[in-house]
């Protein structure tokens, strides 16, 4: 299993385009160490870096979240634009873990697909992007939408077009999207995580780019996936409140602060010492994107990653 990270930045990117903090600022400016990011999105294949594929057999990929940075990051991904014909991509389904409009949103501009899209979700993610945000009912207007459902419990499910994988989703403690009728009393399935595994390598991945807290069936997924990525959108539950960027805490917004106790690096030292930790969804007020702080050389010295635009993994 290959895993490409396109997109590592939580809603707005880095640096965003309205802020002015010491992160956005520093980094138009040269004084803050740190790579600009694209909107939270990954892609997954079954093959890997040895499979060498040829344009005519070119690895189908699942794209996991559609940012609405997804044109820029397709033209920073050459390999999921093999050119077989004269309209081609090597994405061959869509899988959505929530129906925010960061993870939506670049369905829109992948409207001129030559066939419908084989779309993944939970019912309630389908429900709000047929209602609250009708994105898929003005998709119907162009490339279309097959849409598939997410299940909950029992065995998972497999994406036909990418054989050799298998995925699970798991309900998380997070929030639907504002625009959702469930935003004040949250639904199960309205987030969820993912578990992907490669039925040839035994290779495992969990990837949960929103996650509010750590349950038993989740951590026991967690401690049985070789590489996990995760929530990584604020260091401090209080963060955007000390900025006077927000009046809700990081919890109130569905994440899970690093810093503090119980927080996210709390969680990710108790995994094996073999597993690979990385954080993503990173939103632009957090320090550990400056390259040169204290707390981004905290995460390295306990051997926590943060994910940048292009990252591969092989599992």
């Amino acid at each position: 299993m290959k895993i490409r990270v396109l997109g590592s930045s939580a809603g707005g990117g880095f640096p965003q385009w309205n802020c002015n903090c010491r992160n956005c600022a520093g980094v138009r400016n040269g004084t803050v160490r740190a790579r600009p990011r694209t909107q939270s999105s990954i892609a997954v294949t079954s093959g890997s870096a040895d499979d060498t594929p040829t344009r005519r057999n070119a690895m189908p990929w699942a794209l996991v979240n559609a940012s609405p940075d997804i044109l820029f990051q397709l033209r920073d991904s050459p390999g999921l634009q093999p050119a077989r014909t004269v309209r081609d991509t090597a994405l061959a389904a869509i899988v959505l873990v929530d129906g925010q409009v960061d993870h939506s949103t670049g369905l829109y501009m992948l409207r001129e697909a030559t066939r419908p899209w084989a779309l993944w979700c939970t019912d309630p993610v389908y429900a709000d992007l047929t209602r609250g945000n009708p994105i898929l009912d003005v998709l119907s207007h162009y490339c279309g939408i097959d849409r598939r459902s997410v299940p909950l419990a029992g065995g998972g499910f497999v994406i036909e077009a990418i054989p050799g994988l298998h995925w699970r989703a798991l309900p998380v403690a997070s929030k639907p999207a504002p625009y959702s009728p469930n935003r004040a009393a949250p639904l199960r399935g309205d987030n969820v995580a993912l578990v992907v595994s490669d039925e040839r390598t035994g290779g495992k991945a969990f990837y949960a780019p929103g996650l509010a807290a750590i349950d038993e069936p989740l951590w026991q997924a967690m401690r049985s996936c070789d590489c996990v990525l995760v929530d990584g959108t604020f260091w401090t539950d209080d963060e955007m409140i000390r900025l006077g960027l927000s009046r809700h805490r990081a919890r109130d917004i569905g994440h899970l602060a690093q810093s503090g106790e119980g927080g996210m690096i709390e969680w990710l030292e108790r995994l094996a010492g073999g597993t690979r930790k990385i954080l993503i969804h990173i939103n632009n007020t957090n320090p550990i994107l400056d390259e040169d702080s204290p707390q981004r050389s905290e995460l390295e010295r306990r051997g926590i990653e943060v994910a940048w635009d292009g990252l591969e993994i092989e599992l």
